[in-house]
């Protein structure tokens, strides 16, 4: 697989070679949907909380009469038939939302779903990517220059410069290629990766 070299003006120079076991495998839709739901529930804390009828706070009177009201009978306001009542089944803070995904299956996730945005033309190279000082008008005057508004960066070192350069652009996400996750491959409408993150995904994925 090639892939497109970009200048700092955002036009394709030459191709750059890039292993197919990464970058040329068959789209598992199935297998991607998989890790990307399964990234997003293992994000979840699970810190929710709900009351049951017993721990709401309530007066224990009977709200009226058993008969003759022509209502259907009542004990007390904190039935969950009724508003404000206790939850029959509450969610509790200890409850775990994790999904197991198997390394072999991340990886082979992960690499389908770089493959697919080479063959969409979504991924580009560039050689490097720095800014002399930690600030985002620089980086920003970058990406506007190569025409980028929605990008998600993998570089194969994240300086301090360029950490605090990125941090601030709504829609650009600047990650080493250990820090890559299947969602944010899918949301940002460009990847570019350095030359050197290429090395260090084929390690990772291939």
């Amino acid at each position: 697989m090639q892939l497109e070299l970009l200048n700092e003006q955002g036009q394709a120079t030459s191709k750059v070679d890039a292993p197919d076991t990464v970058f040329a495998r068959d789209y598992n839709e199935a297998l991607v949907h998989q890790i990307v739901v399964a990234f997003q529930a293992n994000a979840r804390q699970g810190t929710r909380a709900q009351l049951t009828r017993g721990e709401v706070k309530h007066s224990t009177k009977k709200p009226f009469r058993q008969k003759g009201t022509g209502r259907a009978r009542a004990g007390m306001t904190s039935s969950p038939l009724w508003r404000g009542g206790g939850r029959i089944f509450p969610n509790r803070p200890d409850e775990n939302f994790s999904h197991k995904v198997n390394k072999k299956m991340y990886r082979a996730g992960m690499a389908s779903i770089l493959s697919q945005l080479a063959r969409d033309g979504r991924i580009a190279v560039v050689d490097s990517l720095a800014v002399d000082a930690p600030k985002t008008r620089l980086l920003a005057a970058k990406f506007k220059a190569m025409g980028l508004d929605s990008v998600m960066v993998i570089a194969d070192h994240v300086d301090d410069n360029l950490a605090l350069a990125s941090r601030n652009l709504p829609n650009v996400l600047v990650v080493e290629p250990r820090y890559a996750d299947p969602l944010s491959l899918v949301f940002y409408k460009k990847v570019l990766l350095t030359k050197g993150a290429i090395e260090q995904l084929k390690e990772m994925y291939a």
